[in-house]
């Protein structure tokens, strides 16, 4: 972020204001995380904030520091509608295009008051008067710390605003083992432990707080995978009669697809989850090495992310979805 973009800020935070926070639609550890630090920091500066996020997130993530105060677009559309025309500023957090808030966007597009975007994702979209973007992160909540730190206000960031960068930290990072995890980033790590962040605590809230459909349904996910080891490909899949025999719940699949990329020899991982509320098959993507699913996925799956991680969609059927991507996988080459 160059100087001019920091003094704009400035002058946007002089005086209080009402400021709504958004994460992108399905929001993960990192879009939840860096929103509720961002929240609590705009408090603290005397700001007046609110999250509104496009649909709910994972029951797993509710423990966060006033998660139960976050408004839910799809819940109230109307009286969420009308909170937002009333923001004096909005940041969009973990996002670089307003299409991954969903419906949202209709709304999002008719505001004439400044935004500010802090993201970590490839090809930003040109709608915010301030654009922190930045590839080399590995994620929101690592330059939601920078953005502090450029206000030079790094001295309010306590317990409460560092568990929640943490978090994000932590999950957008697959347990600080991506490849953008760097020495900066577990040196601030180590500031928010030393803050009193509980490091121990927070990964078993995260990932060890399982209910038993979850784990079956799991289960089903790994019977269901299917390895083509010329390709060094791995996928899996699950049907909505699938998740309805498990009960899913929001956040069951999270984390799924990392599983196959687990093999031995494969590079390339996805799986395949019928939503037939929506009329869609959620697609995740992830890689090893220098593979772009990114370009992947958005060259074929209308979707995008990250080189080693990224989403997709597809309106067909769940075994044209399928046969569409063995066709391509076989197109591929690997080093």
């Amino acid at each position: 972020m160059n100087k001019n973009d920091i003094d704009l800020l400035q002058d946007l935070l002089a005086k209080p204001k009402k400021i709504a926070i958004i994460p992108h639609r399905s929001p993960d550890g990192d879009a939840m995380g860096s929103t509720l630090g961002l929240y609590h920091f705009l408090i603290k500066l005397n700001h007046t904030p609110v999250i509104i996020i496009p649909n709910d997130f994972p029951d797993f993530l509710s423990w966060l520091p006033a998660s139960d105060k976050v408004l839910v677009y799809e819940n109230d559309k109307n009286n969420v509608a009308k909170i937002l025309q009333e923001q004096e500023l909005i940041f969009t957090l973990d996002f670089n295009a307003l299409h991954r808030t969903g419906e949202l966007e209709n709304i999002l597009n008719k505001l004439s008051v400044p935004f500010v975007m802090i993201d970590h994702h490839q090809a930003p979209d040109d709608y915010a008067t301030v654009t922190y973007s930045d590839t080399s992160f590995g994620s929101t909540c690592e330059m939601v710390y920078n953005f502090i730190e450029f206000l030079d206000k790094k001295s309010l960031i306590d317990k409460t605003i560092a568990t929640c960068l943490y978090t994000g930290i932590l999950t957008d990072s697959g347990g600080f083992k991506f490849p953008k995890t760097t020495g900066r980033t577990h040196r601030i790590v180590a500031e928010f432990i030393d803050i009193g962040v509980q490091n121990t605590e927070i990964p078993n809230l995260l990932f060890d707080n399982n209910s038993l459909n979850r784990l079956q349904l799991l289960g089903r996910s790994l019977q269901n995978m299917k390895v083509l080891p010329t390709f060094k490909t791995a996928y899996t899949t699950l049907s909505q009669k699938e998740l309805n025999e498990f009960y899913y719940e929001k956040g069951d699949t999270e984390g799924n697809v990392n599983y196959a990329l687990s093999i031995k020899g494969i590079i390339f991982a996805a799986i395949f989850i019928e939503h037939r509320d929506e009329n869609i098959i959620k697609i995740s993507f992830r890689s090893q090495g220098d593979f772009d699913v990114n370009q992947f996925a958005r060259e074929h799956f209308n979707g995008g992310g990250h080189i080693n991680a990224a989403g997709g969609k597809s309106n067909d059927t769940l075994e044209n979805t399928i046969k569409k991507f063995e066709e391509l996988v076989t197109k591929l080459k690997f080093n």
